[in-house]
């Protein structure tokens, strides 16, 4: 079917009138519509008059705020709307101006890159498969420390340099956990043989040995001139290396199995403990009774992790007949919440730079996930460990993650982002010279 064609000349009819009100006489409108059949020339009556003129300035005063300047109207089609008077603000701008979409449609929305394979992979011999142990850390001075059955390595990771710090004597004797201090300079080292030891790294030579538990030492964690140890004998020491009765408070009672778990909070005012009777103590400070003792975890408490963006939130993993992650306010003892993770957690860190979690699994994928706290959404998934990945320690400049799992090797992940948000290669803990120089950390 053709639509008829318009005559050429003829201006196209819309099928509604919209009138224009400015250009209407309202009176005369109104004065037409009763007398349809009078002469269209205006009347006397309805010309404009001194008292009309002066009833719709008034009018226009109290509505508009101004006196009428001639024909404009409060709704018009044609003309533009009347300004306000000088100096009037409108007290609902701020209101309607709060939320523009484009100021959201303006902001560019980034993503940050996280590679999914490792930058690179060190072989790590006679690692051991013990979920108890922690023997695994980086120094804030660029020197990883690696413990491979009997001996500590240390391995510099700007210069690629590797070095054997110490050798158990004994061969029932082995390394069951490794930190460093806060500045870097001496190393705290706990044995089968229910010692802790204090090596100074700079000379390369042990300072100290310290006696007191009946146990392995599995976990140690350092407070400034403090250091606390945790052992299989179910009890905490905290040792000053300063003087010569090191032992300044034992914690017993508050565990009855082995504490594999311990960590001071950022800003040492707090101690978290974390044991194979499935428990997890929050200590103030030296107390020698745990501030709150949480049961709710329903495994082994290894992985624990104090945020260093709130020192009194910390998050606790369980392990394979738990698989949860908890998150604790350590000043009122709340959970905060929890999220199951479908698998062992074995060790948790944060990340220095943003509300970021990674946590380390066992069976059945062996891998790393990054979750954005605190609405827990993964971020990414990282994996290849062919084994339980036990162990993970961050590169001081907090952009660098290694794990060490049980099937001997250790990984490094580009997984954190740096402070701006952006790794800048150039600035990399690492070097790519230094990691071709090593395949192994032996």
């Amino acid at each position: 079917m053709v639509a008829p064609s318009t005559p050429k000349g003829n201006n196209t009819q819309g099928d509604r009138f919209i009138p224009k009100r400015s250009a209407m006489d309202g009176d005369l409108a109104l004065y037409n519509l009763y007398n349809e059949n009078a002469d269209p020339q205006t009347p006397t009556s309805a010309k404009k008059t001194p008292g009309k003129d002066q009833y719709k300035n008034t009018l226009a005063s109290s509505m508009l705020g101004q006196p009428s300047k001639g024909p404009a109207k409060i709704l018009t089609l044609q003309a533009d709307a009347p300004k306000p008077p000088e100096g009037y603000l409108n007290s609902l701008r701020v209101l309607y101006t709060q939320n523009k979409i484009s100021d959201f449609s303006k902001k560019k929305q980034t993503t940050r890159y996280i590679p999914q394979a490792p930058e690179k992979i060190l072989d790590a011999p006679e690692l051991m498969d013990d979920f108890y142990l922690n023997l695994l850390d980086w120094s804030s001075t660029n020197i990883l420390a690696v413990c491979l059955g009997q001996t500590v390595y240390l391995w510099n990771a700007s210069s690629g340099s590797i070095e054997e710090l110490c050798t158990t004597p004994n061969e029932d004797d082995y390394i069951t956990s490794v930190s460093w201090v806060q500045d870097g300079n001496y190393i705290g080292v706990g044995t089968n043989h229910n010692e802790v030891q204090i090596w100074d790294v700079g000379a390369m030579r042990q300072i100290r040995s310290m006696k007191g538990h009946s146990g392995r030492v599995g976990s140690l964690a350092w407070n400034n001139h403090i250091l606390s140890s945790g052992s299989r004998d179910s009890s905490i020491i905290h040792h000053d290396v300063r003087v010569a009765n090191h032992i300044t408070a034992r914690l017993e009672g508050a565990h009855t199995q082995e504490v594999c778990g311990l960590k001071w909070s950022p800003n040492g005012q707090q101690l978290a403990s974390g044991g194979n009777d499935n428990v997890l103590n929050v200590w103030d400070n030296m107390n020698t009774t745990p501030r709150y003792s949480i049961s709710h975890h329903q495994a082994a408490v290894k992985a624990i992790a104090w945020c260093p963006h709130q020192s009194n939130l910390l998050a606790s993993g369980g392990d394979t007949a738990d698989r949860k992650i908890c998150f604790w306010n350590t000043t009122t003892g709340a959970l905060l919440q929890e999220i199951d993770t479908n698998s062992q957690v074995c060790s948790l860190l944060w990340s220095k730079h943003e509300k970021e979690l990674l946590s380390s699994h066992g069976f059945t994928q062996n891998q790393l996930t990054l979750w954005k706290y605190p609405s827990m959404v993964k971020v990414s998934e990282l994996t290849g460990h062919q084994s339980r990945v036990f162990h993970l320690a961050c590169s001081p400049d907090g952009n660098i993650v290694v794990s060490g799992a049980a099937d001997e090797t250790l990984r490094f992940w580009k997984v954190f982002g740096s402070e701006s948000s952006k790794l800048d290669k150039s600035k990399a803990s690492f070097s790519n010279a230094a990691l071709a120089r090593a395949a192994s950390i032996r």
